[in-house]
């Protein structure tokens, strides 16, 4: 079974599983991946700060697991 995120899921779970998604968060200006609060934070509060839609990125990631 892929991973799979949700608007919950960790942005450093997302990180520890798979480093190759950085460019999706970086895409979104979110340039502080590796920072302990931005590691702390859920997929939804990273794109609330970053005026981004939670649902696109979702949907981005988990196609990208699902290859």
């Amino acid at each position: 079974m892929a991973f799979e995120v949700t608007k919950d899921t960790i942005i450093g779970d997302i990180m520890d599983h798979d480093e190759s998604v950085a460019p999706y968060f970086t895409d979104m200006g979110m340039h502080c991946l590796y920072c302990p609060s931005a590691r702390c934070e859920t997929v939804e509060e990273a794109c609330e700060v970053h005026g981004v839609n939670a649902d696109d990125l979702v949907k981005k990631l988990n196609e990208h697991f699902a290859k």
